[in-house]
């Protein structure tokens, strides 16, 4: 091996964390480095490689073409070697290290939670980092380990393991709102009423309710007073008698059941296809995911 590229070797993994972090604080922050000197290892490189690696501006870093080619070669064999070693290690002991994964923030109270708190118990030494995203990220070229999606959205090249039964998203309001406002009777009937919209993060678009009619998909714009872009945010005003709310009705199971909330035009609700951990083959072996893959599994199995 050239002298040069040995004195290097050190110094791409935090090149990997700036890329990954989008920024040298914060990826100084996760390696626990000093800015300083993640900005002097960034510098290195590109010396030695004689182009810039990144675009710097005093509110964004972003990869250069030379950065986005070495970024491109560089993570899966930072992962590799990483997850060759956690096994290596594995064989002497528990499975440890950092699980790092990419979920909608919706994926939590629907099943993550559980699974999180259950980890703690019985993997004290794996650490897993949620990182709350509602884009459809490239989850190996950024770097995680897994992500968690609803199972349509999953890319086919990726094993899918199913982490909830399928669920249906339905429509519910407060009691008080319907004594106000009567039930609606149709699907015609929501433009008289006050419907909770959502507000699309990755598109600024308003989302369509989706429903069954007829053995037929429709989608239902709606209108109303109040726009979120979070569920909960939904569900706080649907029990606060706002209006019409559209959610997975796992995260309203308990409210109806209490009947601080009911549910309307069950017989149009659509079912979906359920949350699955997804990942490129090749890290099904590493422990700390096939631990993850384990409790995920007994948790909801209850």
């Amino acid at each position: 091996m050239h002298e040069w590229i040995r004195d290097l070797l050190p110094h791409l993994a935090v090149v990997a964390a700036v890329a990954r972090r989008r920024g040298f604080a914060a990826a100084a922050l996760e390696l626990g480095m000093s800015p300083s000197a993640v900005s002097h290892a960034v510098r290195l490189v590109e010396e030695r490689l004689g182009q810039p690696l990144f675009a710097r501006t005093t509110r964004s870093v972003a990869l250069t073409e030379a950065g986005q080619s070495l970024i491109d070669a560089l993570t899966p064999a930072l992962q590799d070697i990483q997850e060759r070693l956690e096994r290596i290690r594995a064989v002497e002991g528990r499975p440890s290290g950092l699980l790092r994964i990419n979920a909608a923030r919706i994926c939590l109270p629907l099943a993550v939670t559980r699974i999180i708190a259950a980890m703690a118990e019985r993997y004290p030494e794996v650490q897993v980092e949620m990182f709350s995203d509602e884009r459809l990220t490239d989850i190996v070229c950024e770097g995680f380990d897994a992500g968690i999606r609803i199972g349509e959205m999953i890319a086919q090249d990726m094993v899918a393991v199913r982490l909830t039964p399928p669920f249906r998203s339905i429509v519910v309001a407060s009691p008080d709102y319907i004594s106000r406002h009567a039930r609606p009777a149709n699907l015609a009937d929501l433009s008289k009423h006050n419907c909770i919209g959502y507000r699309l993060m990755r598109s600024g678009g308003l989302y369509d309710w989706e429903f069954i009619e007829n053995g037929r998909d429709i989608a239902v714009t709606v209108r109303g007073q109040s726009i979120i872009t979070e569920a909960h945010l939904a569900i706080e005003l649907a029990l606060a008698g706002i209006g019409l709310a559209y959610v997975f009705e796992p995260l309203v199971k308990d409210d109806i059941d209490s009947s601080r909330l009911v549910q309307v035009l069950a017989s149009y609700a659509v079912e979906e296809a359920g949350l699955f951990l997804y990942f490129p083959r090749r890290a099904q072996l590493a422990p700390k995911l096939r631990a993850f893959i384990d409790t995920a599994r007994a948790v909801t199995r209850r």
